[in-house]
């Protein structure tokens, strides 16, 4: 299968660390496989679960197209998705979050973003599976990104943005020769703390090396996330709410906070504050949850502000750390 500006040849990644998603990792996989637009290949990357792993291997031993790694750097996210990469033979990387299945035109709407040369990245639309079968009355859909998956104040269509979110996304693969990989000590590391932002900081890297060009969000490339009961709480809100400040001010220390907070200024002063007037109005309708909605994001700024003071205290100190590496390897079609 030869690829082109058109339609390029596309490698997908999903990075998986544990066997308790074992059915949602064979349904992420059956959705790559079910494709309008078939990928090259499906990369598996186990993070440090050998146990995983000889599953795995064993499940698709006989299946060519997919395959199964091992990642090859420290615990995370970022390294399982480096190791993807360099890995990969496909002329664009997608990652698709090993919880998530994607519709079947999802590949398709990201190939037709390339048929720009200028575009670099093109990312997608994430919805939310709630696994008490519908959204929590309290909480406010411009906080989805709290459960991985596309917010209220994102632009509709098909349009530039300055970062595409990890979980639905694609890059060609010159992105990462220009700027290196996904960086470490900044995303998930298991079940640690519910840390985030690695492909913000890599976009805004990605931009600086090459200012041309152009990241893309295209909403019709839809992938269906899973969000498990625990994460339906507001606890789970708040660790995570907390954790994307800290990753927030690695972010700023990283690109520098006029870059690294661009897009954050206008979500807190323009999209935060008409939910907050929405769920009062819908309190005074005496609408289910208005109240709460706009209670939890008022909490939700709070509790990442305090998280962002945090991190950038650990970070004068020297206290936090991550690295940027270059990406080996990689055959290219």
């Amino acid at each position: 299968m030869i690829g082109s500006d058109a339609s390029p040849t596309i490698s997908v990644v999903i990075c998986v660390y544990t066997e308790d998603r074992w059915e949602d990792i064979l349904a992420a996989v059956s959705s790559v496989r079910a494709q309008s637009h078939q990928a090259r290949e499906t990369l598996l990357v186990v993070d440090h679960n050998q146990a995983l792993r000889d599953r795995l291997l064993k499940e698709y031993k006989e299946t060519r197209e997919v395959r199964v790694l091992a990642n090859a750097g420290p615990r995370g996210l970022s390294a399982g998705r480096n190791t993807g990469i360099a890995a990969s033979r496909g002329e664009v990387i997608a990652f698709l979050d090993d919880d998530a299945v994607a519709e079947r035109d999802w590949l398709r709407h990201f190939a037709e973003g390339y048929a720009d040369p200028a575009v670099v990245a093109v990312g997608g639309r994430t919805v939310p599976i709630w696994a008490s079968g519908r959204r929590p009355d309290w909480f406010p859909e411009e906080f989805d990104w709290v459960v991985g998956c596309t917010y209220r104040g994102l632009p509709p269509g098909r349009v530039r943005v300055r970062n595409v979110l990890g979980g639905n996304a694609s890059f060609r693969r010159e992105a990462f020769d220009a700027a290196g990989g996904f960086a470490t000590g900044i995303g998930r590391d298991g079940d640690k703390r519910p840390l985030g932002c690695e492909e913000t900081e890599l976009c805004i890297r990605l931009t600086r090396a090459r200012p041309d060009a152009v990241l893309l969000i295209d909403d019709r490339a839809v992938i269906h996330h899973r969000v498990p009961e625990v994460r339906e709480h507001f606890g789970y809100f708040r660790t995570r709410t907390y954790a994307e400040g800290l990753s927030k001010a690695l972010v700023a220390r990283s690109v520098g906070a006029d870059k690294g907070l661009e897009s954050e200024r206008r979500y807190a002063t323009r999209v935060l504050p008409a939910g907050v007037v929405r769920g009062l109005r819908d309190a005074v309708l005496a609408r289910p949850g208005g109240a709460g909605r706009a209670g939890a994001i008022v909490a939700g700024v709070l509790t990442a502000a305090g998280g962002y003071a945090v991190g950038s205290l650990r970070a004068r100190r020297g206290g936090a750390t991550f690295s940027v590496a270059p990406v080996e390897g990689g055959a290219h079609d």
